[in-house]
This record gives structure tokens, sequence and C-alpha cells, in this order.
């Protein structure tokens, strides 16, 4: 089961099933370009233990998987621009947490912002989801003004076991 492509102006955020898991920790990079459409960084992946994580999950529970993992691929030249996605399908409350990071040489573009708000547009239409999270360490300015930018607001504060102090967003639609 795989999911179509959501679009947002400049890009596609391809659904990173369990073969182009596979194919990426397997060294099959060929592959596993061709099942997202977009040319991978060099050193892919870069974080093989998350991926690792992620697929199991994905085995797992295949619908949980369909929330989980998006390439985002700039349309104009097929450029693999970042991974977004949810951390899991939504909880019982109806609520999911965003989470998305962007290569280095495409920060301060706007793709994060595009793409989440694709993302969340999609969740809404498709799935009815009116709550979201997003947990942004503290020092992590850009995605700070991200959230603000697309109406978030803060409603408290997390310790993450790895990267330390994280600030907590919301962002509830009506209906």
């Amino acid at each position: 089961m795989a999911r179509p492509p959501v679009r947002s102006e400049r890009l596609d955020l391809v659904w990173t099933g369990p073969e182009f898991l596979q194919a990426s920790l397997d060294g099959r990079i060929e592959e596993a370009e061709r099942l997202i459409g977009a040319k991978l960084p060099a050193g892919w992946p870069d974080d093989e233990g998350r991926m690792r994580r992620q697929l199991q999950r994905v085995l797992d529970d295949l619908e949980q998987g369909l929330w989980i993992g998006c390439s985002m691929v700039r349309r104009a030249d097929g450029a693999y621009v970042g991974g977004i996605g949810f951390h899991g399908k939504p909880n019982e409350m109806g609520q999911v947490e965003l989470g998305y990071g962007v290569e280095p040489e495409y920060r301060r573009q706007g793709y994060a912002s595009e793409a989440a708000q694709a993302l969340i547009e999609w969740a809404r239409r498709e799935h009815g989801v009116r709550r979201f999270l997003l947990s942004i360490l503290a020092t992590n300015e850009p995605s700070l003004g991200m959230a603000a930018k697309l109406g978030f607001q803060r409603i408290g504060t997390q310790m993450d076991e790895i990267d330390g102090e994280e600030y907590v967003f919301e962002k509830v639609f009506e209906g």
C-alpha cells in the first residue's frame, strides 16, 4: 500500500515506504532514488539507526507507516530537499506531531514551512486531524520562527534524552 505524493507549490512529498527504506539501508541507492524520484545526497543514509527504527515501525503497522515519512522532492530538478512526516498516526485525541529535517544546502529557503503546511492540509482534508504538535530545540531559531509563521502556539517545554530542552508547540483548527 502506497500513498500518492502530497504536492505543495515547489515540492512533492513522496512517501518513503518499506521498499525505499530497505533499499537505502542495503546501499542500493540508485533503487532508492528511483523509488522517490530524487537524487539523494552523498553519504545517504545519514542516520541508519533512525532509518532502521522507521523501517521497523512501518513493517509493524503499515497504516502507521503511511504517516511517518516523506521525502521532500523539488519538482523543478528532482533534488532531495529533506524529510518530513508525522511521528505516527493520530492519537486518541486526534492529534499528530510533525517532524522534519532539511538538507543544509536547502535550509532557510522556506521548504520546511511549505512542506509542513502541505502535510497539515493533507491530514486535515483526508483524515480530519485538527490538532498538530511540534517539538523544537530551544536553540533552533529558524524552526522557532517557522512555528510562529505557521501559527503554532507554545504550550510547554520538555527534555529530549538526546537533544536537550525542547519547546512544545500546538496548532488547533476548530470544526
